[in-house]
């Protein structure tokens, strides 16, 4: 093929190659941890993006614009929502311990949805466990893909 109809870097990345991160369509809330964690991730992705450019590495900086614009939005649009002391009903921000129907505890807090991580406890507010339980008190039940699921305690962490 003549050199004329090769483009300059003629390599396998494209940067229509990159699809946007989906943003959910539910309320964005978060914890103060949560909203911590989003400010902590945009920066690193500025110093990466700095980075990037430095070494004009245009797979990379596509990678982290793409990045960047999905956590600026969730920024953007970021509710801190903290539960009163005293509540009495599973809402945003909860601690709970549930008991299955095979008598094991789960203690999980319900947090946004990017700082959901099951293997550290923490279940997304969109989850569909979190939904089935807002506003139930200790000792009630729900039934999640068919799983019995009993609130079995109810805690509000420490501000801050």
């Amino acid at each position: 093929m003549s050199s004329a109809f090769k483009r300059e870097q003629d390599d396998d990345f494209s940067t229509n190659d990159i699809g946007e991160r989906p943003v959910s369509t539910y309320r964005n809330l978060v914890t103060r941890s949560g909203m911590t964690q989003i400010d902590t991730e945009l920066a690193t992705l500025r110093e990466d993006f700095a980075k990037a450019e430095a070494e004009a590495d245009r797979e990379k900086i596509a990678l982290v614009s793409r990045d960047l614009r999905y956590w600026t939005a969730r920024r953007e649009n970021a509710e801190i929502s903290e539960p009163e002391q005293g509540e009495s009903v599973v809402r945003f921000g909860m601690i709970l311990t549930l008991e299955d129907e095979d008598g094991e505890s789960h203690v999980w807090k319900i947090v946004g949805e990017d700082e959901a991580d099951t293997t550290h406890g923490k279940i997304s507010h969109a989850a569909p466990l979190s939904k089935a339980l807002y506003g139930k008190k200790v000792g009630d039940s729900v039934i999640v893909n068919d799983k019995e699921w009993t609130l079995t305690q109810l805690e509000v962490p420490e501000k801050g």
